[in-house]
């Protein structure tokens, strides 16, 4: 993939580690069992990266055809009709009757096209991020996908980018940040504007409490008239998608959001590549503190989700070609 990522970033040059004789020596505090996971991540991470098309086209197929995420990520009016009944993902005993004001907050039809994007971008958040110059790179890919609602601007568009064409809202975000949209909701929309005309998708089946709150955020989009377009996850997709990595290992938690757009990202794109993706709180070359997210510290819960375990997914992937993780820094090149 070295050869198509030039072609296609005719002047930047891929992330990668750095030399051996750059790597700095290891800190006294380093994270609790963090040597041992760094030294595997260095080791799997360091092999020339080489996209390899079976790989890919066999992974791509089967999320296809076992998954089916092009037809069954994202509710719409011609999937759920009115009258439908909406399983919730984790509380799988409860259902909600699609009635005619849910069924409008839908949108019509599927809205990825059945022609792939050459290149796609996923960003993750992690602090990985922070001084990693690969803003540029992002917002090269032909379509950018970003994970809930990132601080963009605010000095962080060299090594970000702003580029985004969808990005994840999850319900917990809307709660913490914006009061579960109960007060005044000026503000929430307001803090949409970062992200232009792109897709934003919510997720309001998880459980019965996530509904209300992705609704009024619907409702506030509307009433403020912002470009954004919102939609909703099908949850029917996650827990396919959950049965789909379990098989393969992923024994543990509940899909991350980040890796729910990873797979859909392998249905609808050419080439995958993976910006911000690191749940470690040391950086696998500079072995620097990394913060949790490159916007803030706080810290997330891994009783839901496990993020190293999922990372040892990408990785895989990473080795076998499938997709493109950059976790070195990136560096613009000449023309």
């Amino acid at each position: 993939m070295l050869f198509l990522s030039c072609l296609l970033h005719s002047h930047l040059v891929p992330s990668r580690p750095p030399s051996p004789k750059k790597i700095p020596p290891w800190p006294s505090d380093l994270c609790k069992g963090c040597r041992a996971l760094i030294e595997k991540v260095r080791e799997r991470y360091s092999k020339t990266w080489k996209k390899q098309e079976d790989n890919y086209r066999n992974l791509s197929s089967q999320l296809r055809s076992q998954c089916q995420g092009f037809d069954r990520a994202i509710i719409t009016q011609a999937n759920t009709p009115v009258g439908s009944n909406i399983v919730y993902a984790v509380e799988n005993k409860k259902t909600l009757k699609v009635t005619p004001e849910i069924f409008s907050t839908f949108i019509k039809e599927n809205p990825f096209p059945k022609k792939k994007w050459d290149t796609c971008a996923v960003v993750g958040n992690s602090g990985i991020l922070t001084n990693s110059s690969c803003g540029e790179m992002i917002d090269s890919a032909q379509f950018v996908i970003r994970c809930n609602l990132p601080s963009l601007g605010k000095g962080y568009e060299k090594h970000v980018g702003t580029k985004t064409d969808l990005v994840t809202a999850n319900p917990s975000i809307l709660t913490k940040e914006f009061g579960d949209l109960m007060g005044p909701r000026r503000p929430f929309v307001e803090s949409l504007h970062s992200y232009g005309k792109s897709m934003m998708v919510l997720s309001p089946f998880t459980n019965a409490r996530t509904s209300p709150v992705c609704l009024r955020a619907v409702y506030s989009i509307r009433d403020f008239k912002s470009p954004i377009q919102p939609m909703f996850f099908n949850p029917d997709y996650f827990q396919i998608l959950n049965d789909f990595w379990r098989s393969r290992g992923l024994t543990r938690g509940l899909l991350s959001t980040g890796l729910v757009m990873v797979n859909i990202a392998l249905e609808h794109c050419a080439n995958v590549h993976l910006y911000g993706f690191w749940p470690f709180s040391n950086h696998p070359f500079e072995l620097n503190a990394v913060k949790n997210h490159y916007y803030d510290d706080k810290k997330g819960k891994w009783t839901v989700h496990f993020m190293p375990d999922e990372f040892d997914i990408l990785l895989r992937l990473h080795s076998q070609g499938v997709l493109r993780l950059h976790l070195g820094n990136c560096q613009p090149g000449r023309n």
